[in-house]
């Protein structure tokens, strides 16, 4: 197998130096004022939204929902009536052609003590800037190789590109543990017996924004996978198009000629470096 070059080790720890970065500063921020949230920032709203919003708002108010001149407010009430709210808007969003890829499933909003707060579409998460949680897993051999799936062409965001051998969006009702079993199997055909197996490794937090949509801010669980030299993933859902089993060294070369999506050339990267 190759070795990883000092230059290439460098130029992949300075990138996962800037996994999280600031909203831009034109981007409105979003209050929330419920529990020991108070007036804590939650999300950002990119300023190409905000007159169409503010227009809507005008027209018909919702409840729990202030927007201001510097700021959107979301106010206390129960986590059934503050997520009917935000959903009311993201319909509104939806309508004016802002949230594109709905896929009628809900993520929740977890403060850092693991209370939940509210539920939306998992598509105007990005919208709101609101933080979310994934999966990703690596797959790897013996060898020393690692399997990288290749997203459809059809998906709505980052179509065509490379990913881990697994990953996905965490559900309301889900818990990592149980959404990166799912994954494997939906997206890589690895049973239930074999995807038992996955070591938790930490996690990273990405935020970035996106131009001409919203703000991406995700918790990213990542696991291990060793997998056996005579496996091939399969792709059950048709979200992957194939995979390939490559070298770190040439994973490496993939990430910095930005072949993959954001999120998983990160996580990619942190399986390199620590296990070059």
């Amino acid at each position: 197998m190759n070795k990883l070059n000092t230059s290439t080790l460098a130029a992949l720890e300075e990138m996962l130096q800037n996994t999280a970065r600031s909203a831009p500063p034109e981007y409105m921020p979003i209050y929330f004022a419920g529990g020991s949230n108070s007036n804590q920032i939650i999300g950002h709203l990119n300023p190409e939204f905000i007159p169409y919003l503010q227009e809507s708002l005008t027209n018909e108010a919702i409840s729990h929902i202030k927007l201001g001149h510097e700021a959107l407010h979301i106010g206390i009430a129960r986590p059934a009536d503050i997520s009917k709210g935000l959903t009311a808007l993201a319909e509104r969003m939806r309508l004016g052609g802002f949230i594109p890829g709905w896929r009628n499933e809900e993520f929740a909003w977890v403060d850092n003590n693991g209370h939940e707060y509210f539920r939306l579409e998992r598509a105007a998460f990005r919208i709101f800037g609101f933080k979310s949680m994934a999966t990703h897993i690596n797959g790897y051999t013996k060898a020393g190789n690692i399997w990288l799936g290749r997203r459809s062409e059809n998906k709505a965001t980052d179509p065509g590109r490379l990913d881990n051998l697994a990953s996905g969006g965490i559900a309301a009702d889900e818990t990592p543990w149980v959404n990166a079993r799912r994954e494997l199997w939906e997206e890589a055909g690895v049973p239930p017996q074999i995807a038992a197996q996955i070591e938790p490794v930490g996690r990273i937090h990405m935020r970035r924004p996106i131009p001409n949509h919203g703000f991406h801010d995700e918790q990213l669980y990542i696991y291990d996978l060793e997998l056996a030299e005579n496996f091939v993933p399969t792709n059950h859902d048709g979200e992957v198009s194939g995979f390939i089993e490559i070298s770190l060294t040439e994973a490496a070369a993939r990430i910095l000629a930005d072949e993959f999506t954001s999120d998983a050339a990160f996580v990619t990267a942190d399986f390199i470096l620590r296990n070059h």
